[in-house]
């Protein structure tokens, strides 16, 4: 089977498992429904004391990743991500695989923006407390990676946006060595 029936599979099997929830509203000013993932836990959870987070990550991927922090828009990341080609993007503070360049795309919101994970089970998506957007979360490491809106009328398969903040993911090259064992992984 090659990469790309894997990832298309992969965007199938993870559409069917999702279940409506109330998000913020559309470009219209309607209310819009958002499909959260209901899928299975990780395979491994990663947790640190807050002294080891601080050691391992720099101070904006600690403000993001564990305080819910954002990055500024149209930041160095961004402009990175954008020249960026064929990979998969990880989770800066456990390694965890989270979304594929196939499905990255240019919003013009000047952060990341994805259509959805190419591994599901490592991305949670919550409901804010006032229920106007949906927090994304890295469910390896609780790392907060940004949000996920439905409903705006980007020209994708799966009409989401996940909105991620660039310190928050690390880029992996297609063809290296870590890229690789990535795919014999969901071979």
């Amino acid at each position: 089977m090659t990469r790309l029936t894997r990832l298309a599979l992969a965007a199938l099997l993870g559409s069917l498992t999702l279940l409506p929830v109330a998000c913020g509203e559309d470009k219209a000013g309607r209310r819009s429904k958002l499909a959260l993932n209901a899928h299975e836990p990780p395979e491994i959870t990663v947790k640190k004391t807050d002294d080891e987070w601080k050691a391992e990550l720099t101070p904006e991927q600690y403000a993001v990743l564990r305080k819910a922090g954002t990055e500024r828009p149209f930041g160095k990341t961004y402009k990175e991500f954008k020249h960026q080609a064929e990979g998969t993007y990880h989770c800066a503070g456990c390694d965890a695989e989270l979304f594929s360049s196939t499905v990255k795309f240019d919003s013009g919101c000047g952060w990341p923006s994805f259509y959805d994970p190419s591994n599901a089970r490592n991305v949670k998506a919550i409901p804010d407390p006032d229920g106007r957007r949906v927090e994304v979360r890295c469910a390896v490491c609780d790392g907060h990676l940004g949000h996920v809106f439905s409903g705006e009328g980007f020209n994708t398969p799966t009409d989401q946006r996940y909105c991620i903040n660039g310190v928050a993911l690390k880029y992996v090259p297609a063809g290296t060595a870590k890229d690789e064992e990535e795919d014999g992984k969901r071979g």
